[in-house]
């Protein structure tokens, strides 16, 4: 976390109106486009953003700041909040399509993808990365990540045990990780 992120937050913490506005400007369009990539719904995406700034003023879900930066926490309340939404209204979730820009966001701490939003790496670095997975690895990540897919719905659509998907999405973000730190050094991937 960044000192001025801390500032906030503690600031936050201790009812400060005008931190909590200084973190949604910092945050809000990130926020907003990654809840509008899984709804594809302006309102519903604007109202998930208001909702996840209430839980940072009411402290629900606190963040602990050992288990990873706070955009990724900022995040992970917008992919859980969107997935809520759309299994209330059960709405289809956004298909993604490979030949759009990649939105790399997800709710593990500390990931790959979330690393590369965060340091604002470029959106080809990434769709590099994916390209160097499986075929399995990016349909995994893309059905998880991109669709909000829950792993009980990804064992029914691949017909596989759900301790299967959860071992194979790990894998896919240890093989992604691997690709993103090869591209950043100008390297190319290799299929795993």
């Amino acid at each position: 976390m960044t000192r001025i992120e801390a500032e906030l937050y503690e600031r936050i913490q201790s009812g400060d109106r005008n931190a909590l506005e200084s973190l949604y400007i910092r945050y809000e369009k990130l926020l907003f486009s990654y809840a509008y990539k899984m709804t594809s719904n302006r309102e519903m995406s604007e109202e998930i953003v208001q909702d996840v700034f209430i839980k940072v003023w009411r402290k629900k879900g606190a963040y602990d700041p050992s288990k990873g930066k706070l955009s990724t926490w900022l995040i992970t309340l917008t992919r859980n909040s969107t997935i809520d939404v759309l299994r209330r209204q059960k709405m289809e979730t956004y298909e993604y399509d490979e030949r759009d820009d990649i939105d790399p966001t997800q709710s593990e701490q500390n990931s790959p993808v979330e690393a590369a939003v965060e340091a604002g790496e470029d959106k080809a670095m990434i769709r590099r990365a994916m390209e160097g997975l499986s075929r399995e690895q990016q349909r995994i990540i893309t059905l998880f990540y991109f669709r909000a897919c829950s792993h009980s719905q990804i064992a029914e659509s691949l017909d596989l045990p759900i301790g299967t998907v959860k071992s194979r999405i790990r894998l896919a973000l240890q093989h992604l990780k691997k690709n993103i730190e090869t591209v950043k050094k100008g390297g190319t991937t290799d299929e795993s």
